[in-house]
């Protein structure tokens, strides 16, 4: 019922920024909560941030102060500013969203960050 697209992902260097988007279309209700999350070979897929349908965030203590998740409801968008990244943020990152009790992923977008 949802088809998540995200663009936004790429190479930077160390302490640059990257700014990823994910918009939800499709036949779906209102969704509720959108999120980020990442993964590297071999490693478990982890949360990096999740927003509400209310505004209400959260953040994994390693990207804390350095990304800020936002959404636009009127456009079934969200978006992950990415600032001062680090060679450890890299990773694919996917986008994640729920609507009417299901959740559903994106294809994934890679990050590079390397010198």
């Amino acid at each position: 019922q949802v088809q998540l697209v995200e663009s936004g992902g790429g190479l930077v260097q160390p302490g640059g920024s990257l700014r990823l988007s994910c918009a939800a279309s499709g036949s779906f209700a209102d969704i509720a909560n959108m999120g980020w999350y990442r993964q590297t070979p071999g490693k478990q897929r982890e949360l990096v941030a999740v927003i509400s349908s209310g505004g209400t965030t959260t953040y994994v203590d390693s990207v804390k102060g350095r990304f800020t998740i936002s959404r636009d409801n009127a456009k079934n968008t969200v978006y992950l500013q990415m600032n001062s990244l680090k060679p450890e943020d890299t990773a694919v990152y996917y986008c994640r969203a729920s609507s009417g009790g299901s959740g559903y992923w994106g294809q994934g977008t890679q990050v590079t960050v390397s010198s």
